[in-house]
């Protein structure tokens, strides 16, 4: 027998038996209307976490030479200036050795042009010849000062006497890659590869794939939510600050990326997750997910029809908080089992 209560659900008071030779328990099914509602049409972006390129930076060695020491691992939190590495290079010796002849070239040409500038007020010599030692004088000093610029470059003292090389952290951030060991040769800018790559996590960047059928769906300052695979249950919320302007060949997809403020640094790179893009809604009927059930491939629900329950085939859509689209089987206005409805398969007349 069915006691059924006023209001948009009912609830239906069923009997099932536990084990044989216990009393009968009661059970509630509750019924709920068939509505039509907004439903959001959801974009979820597969993505991974990036560093911001803007800041990342790649070490090259000044001179080619000799590794001696690494003193950093990936990983380790640097200061802008850190000694991070060591090198041994010929190169040092020779800056400093073209150090050396561009100062006395130029201590001798200012010299000069001092003379030459007195014998001319004097009118001992011709205008030209205190012209054309004024221009060497010139010409020394410009490659005294290119040759300190080289020695600066190398960070080497002009005073120095030895011929390493101390490698310099130009920025503060965290070592994410060491491409070196003491003792290897290292081949300076001609090198495809940084010897030590820091970047500033403080900002990160989210990147995901716009398939070619949603590109409509996904615009610049659009808002979103990302959640990562690391951190099940938390979510980030962003919005869409820029997009590649082609697709890439391979995937014919387009990337998204979101900025995302890092305090603390756990979102780390290389990190999987996800891009959740509100693309806007559409009326649909739904359902509560409690009242769908599945069995293999198929999808029923029971429908209440004349105080009799219909088991019917449904075909569903989308899932969102709760409540479940569903395309076709049921009409608006109709009543559906949600809580229990697992108990009225197999009732009489079913």
């Amino acid at each position: 027998m069915f006691l059924c209560n006023l209001g948009c659900s009912r609830a239906t008071e069923t009997t099932t038996k536990s084990s044989a030779g216990e009393q009968p328990r009661p059970t509630v099914v509750r019924w709920v209307k068939v509505v039509q509602q907004e439903v959001p049409e959801p974009l979820d972006l597969t993505a991974k976490v990036q560093p911001d390129p803007t800041k990342v930076v790649r070490i090259f060695p000044p001179a080619s030479g000799r590794v001696l020491a690494v003193q950093v691992k990936p990983g380790d939190y640097v200061h802008r200036g850190q000694v991070i590495a060591i090198l041994s290079s010929s190169d040092v010796a020779s800056a400093q050795s073209d150090f050396a002849k561009a100062n006395i070239e130029a201590d001798r040409a200012i010299r000069t042009m001092a003379r030459q500038k007195a014998l001319f007020e004097h009118g001992a010599v011709a205008e030209k010849d205190y012209i054309d030692a004024r221009a060497q004088a010139d010409e020394a000093r410009a490659e005294l000062v290119r040759a300190k610029q080289r020695l600066d470059l190398l960070n080497v003292s002009p005073s120095a006497t030895t011929d390493r090389v101390t490698l310099a952290s130009p920025a503060t951030g965290v070592v994410t890659d060491v491409s070196a060991a003491p003792g290897e040769f290292s081949k300076s800018l001609e090198s495809a590869n940084p010897l030590i790559t820091i970047a500033d996590l403080n900002t990160i960047w989210i990147v995901g794939d716009v398939y070619e059928k949603d590109i409509a769906k996904v615009s610049r300052g659009k808002d979103v939510t990302v959640s990562l695979q690391a951190y099940p249950g938390q979510q980030w919320n962003g919005r869409i600050d820029s997009l590649s302007g082609t697709l890439d060949p391979s995937t014919r997809t387009l990337k998204a990326r979101v900025a995302l403020s890092n305090p603390g640094q756990h979102l780390k790179p290389e990190m999987f997750g996800a891009i959740h893009v509100n693309a806007g809604s559409h009326r649909a009927l739904v359902v509560p997910e409690a009242a769908i059930i599945r069995e293999g491939s198929a999808t029923t629900v029971f429908v209440k029809n004349a105080e009799k329950p219909e088991q019917r085939a449904v075909t569903v859509g989308q899932t969102v908080d709760g409540q479940v689209e569903v395309l076709s089987g049921v009409q608006a206005g109709e009543e559906v089992a949600a809580d229990g409805a697992e108990l009225l398969k197999g009732r009489p007349g079913q």
